[in-house]
């Protein structure tokens, strides 16, 4: 590893922090355009789901195991179920999968 550590960890400190930092002060008034409210109301939905989907079908010895608890959890959620029954469902299932599969 070539370089010196310190330097890198200063760059993404410094990247971090004007992440943060620059929308709160370039943007004084509140945002009036529908679309660019739209989309910042859904950014972290999508980065949460782009994260997680890999994982879920991942976490299982078989991605098929792991793609039929992603269907039937979408499918229980839809469905008007609460997060803690969908998410012992899809374990069960997960599990199960993974020893038929």
């Amino acid at each position: 590893m070539s370089g010196n550590i310190y330097i890198y960890i200063a760059i993404v400190a410094i990247t971090s922090y004007l992440i943060r930092v620059l929308p709160l002060t370039l943007i004084r008034k509140p945002i009036k355009n529908r679309f660019i409210r739209s989309f910042l109301y859904y950014v972290p939905y999508v980065t949460l789901a782009v994260m997680t989907f890999p994982a879920i079908i991942d976490a299982t010895a078989t991605p098929l195991a792991g793609a039929l608890a992603l269907i039937a959890g979408i499918f229980m959620a839809w469905k008007g179920l609460g997060l803690f029954p969908v998410a012992i469902a899809c374990c069960i299932i997960a599990y199960l999968g993974g020893l038929i599969f």
